[in-house]
C-alpha cells in the first residue's frame, strides 16, 4: 500500500519500472454462481442492484493481491444492456456510476488502481457505423472521466477494428490506454493475425496492448508473444498483458471457448488448479508479459497463486497468504499423515488431478458456425428473441451436429 498521504503511482509509471501488475478476476462469472448476474445477457446490473456483491468480490481479490480493480462495467453499454428484451430496472449511466464508486472505494483500502472498461457492442455486430459504435462508448466514457479512473481498458473485442474505434475513444480523455482482444494464435474473427491486430491497437493509441478471455493461459501466452513479436518487428513499444479463463480449452478454435459444447454452465471440469496458474504467471513473466491478470472463472484463490508465484519479483506476499501456506506447507497440520505427507512443492507440481469422471471425453468438439459480423444470425434486436426464432436456431444447431 502506498504510504499514507502519499499518491499512488500510476499504470504506467508501474510498468515502466518494470513492476509486475496483477489484475484482477472474471467478474460475470464469478457473481453468476453467486446468484446476481444473469447468464446470457451477462450484464452487470448488480453493481447498482446488488452494491455488496460486486464490493465483497472486489475486496476479496484485492486480498487475493490485484493491483487493479476494474469497474465492473462489462457490457454496460446501452445497447447490450436492452438487448434481446433484457429489461432494466437501472439506466446504464447509473450501473456505470455505481460501478465506479464500488471500484474506488475498495481500492483505496489497499494500492489498486481503478480502470474504467469498455468492451465490444451488439451495434458493432449488427453493421451500425462507425459513428454509432463510438457514441456508445463514448457515452460509458462521459462517466468514467467523471469518476476520475485511473487508466482505461477496451477488452472483450473480437474484431480488431472495432477494438480501434474503442481505443481511438478512449485515448482522446489523456488517461492511459490498454486494449485486449479475446483471440487466441488464429488472430481476430476476420482472420487478422495477433501482431497485425498489436499493431493497430498501438498505433490507435494504446499503450498496453494484449489478450483476455476465450482462451486457456497457455493459449493466451503464446498470442500475446505474437502480439509483442508484431509490435517490436513495426519498431514500436507497448506493455504487455493477459487476462486468460481459469478454464483449459485445448480443443478451441478460432471462436474459444463459447464454441464448446460445455460453455456457460458445464465447464467446472476444465478449471485450472492453482497450480496451474502459478506456472501461468511464471510464463506470463518469462514472456515479457508484466500486467497479469484473468477473466472468466478467475476466483481469488486464482489471482492469489499469480501473486504467490511472483513474490520474489514483487517483493511481498498478498495479504491473502496469511491463509495459504506456500505449496501447501500448512498441510503439515493436518491430523491425516498421507495428507501431511503432501506439504511440499513436488507432489503438487507432479500431481495428475483426476476428473473422477469415467465416461467423459478429454476433449468436446466445438459447434464451430463460423458466423461473425454481418452475418443474419448475428444481427441483434431490442426486442426478445421469439420462440420461432429459437426453433429455427434448435433446427440448425441439430443439422449440424447430425447432418
Amino acid at each position: 500500500m502506498a504510504p499514507s498521504g502519499q499518491k499512488k503511482k500510476g499504470i504506467l509509471e508501474r510498468l515502466d519500472a518494470g513492476e509486475v501488475v496483477i489484475g484482477d478476476g472474471g467478474f460475470v462469472f464469478a457473481l453468476e454462481k453467486r446468484g446476481y448476474v444473469k447468464a446470457g445477457p451477462w450484464t452487470p446490473e448488480a453493481a447498482a442492484e446488488h452494491p455488496e456483491a460486486v464490493r465483497q468480490l472486489h475486496r476479496e481479490f484485492l486480498r487475493a493481491g490485484a493491483n487493479v480493480m476494474q469497474t465492473f462495467t462489462f457490457y454496460a453499454s446501452d445497447d447490450k444492456l436492452e438487448n434481446r428484451g433484457n429489461v432494466q430496472r437501472f439506466t446504464g449511466q447509473q450501473i456505470n456510476e455505481a460501478a465506479c464508486d464500488l471500484a474506488r472505494e475498495v481500492a483505496e483500502e489497499g494500492d489498486a488502481l481503478v480502470a474504467g472498461g469498455v468492451s465490444q457492442t451488439p451495434s458493432f455486430l449488427s453493421c451500425k457505423s462507425e459513428n454509432d459504435v463510438k457514441q456508445i462508448f463514448k457515452k460509458q466514457l462521459d462517466v468514467f472521466v467523471q469518476k476520475n479512473v485511473d487508466f482505461l481498458i477496451a477488452e472483450y473485442f473480437e474484431h480488431v477494428e472495432e477494438a480501434e474505434w474503442a481505443v481511438q475513444v478512449l485515448k482522446s480523455t489523456g488517461k492511459p490506454v490498454a486494449a485486449t482482444l479475446c483471440i487466441g494464435p488464429e488472430g481476430d474473427l476476420n482472420g487478422i493475425s495477433p501482431g497485425e491486430c498489436a499493431v493497430r491497437l498501438v498505433k490507435a493509441g494504446a499503450q498496453i496492448v494484449g489478450v483476455n478471455c476465450h482462451f486457456d493461459p497457455e493459449m493466451c501466452v503464446k498470442t500475446v508473444r505474437m502480439m509483442k513479436e508484431g509490435v517490436e518487428k513495426a519498431g514500436l513499444k507497448a506493455h504487455y498483458m493477459s487476462q486468460p479463463l481459469a478454464y483449459h480449452t485445448p480443443d478451441c478454435n478460432r471462436q474459444g471457448f463459447i464454441d464448446l459444447p460445455e460453455f456457460p454452465f458445464s465447464l467446472e471440469p476444465r478449471i485450472l488448479s492453482r497450480w496451474d496458474m502459478q506456472k501461468y504467471a511464471r510464463e506470463a513473466y518469462d514472456a515479457g508479459i508484466r500486467y497479469i491478470g484473468g477473466c472468466c472463472g478467475f476466483e481469488p484463490y486464482h489471482v492469489r497463486a499469480l501473486a504467490e508465484e511472483l513474490t520474489a519479483e514483487r517483493g511481498f506476499l498478498p495479504a491473502g497468504s496469511d491463509k495459504h501456506g506456500l505449496w501447501g506447507a500448512e498441510l503439515k497440520m493436518h491430523t491425516k499423515p498421507w495428507v501431511r505427507a503432501r506439504a511440499r512443492r513436488d507432489y503438487w507440481e507432479k500431481l495428475k488431478p483426476a476428473s473422477g469422471r469415467p465416461y467423459c471425453p478429454a476433449f468436446s468438439m466445438p459447434d464451430s458456425w463460423g458466423v461473425t459480423k454481418g452475418h443474419a444470425d448475428l444481427m441483434q434486436q431490442k426486442e426478445a428473441t421469439t420462440q420461432d426464432q429459437l426453433k429455427e436456431l434448435f433446427t440448425k444447431a441439430d443439422q449440424k451436429k447430425f447432418p
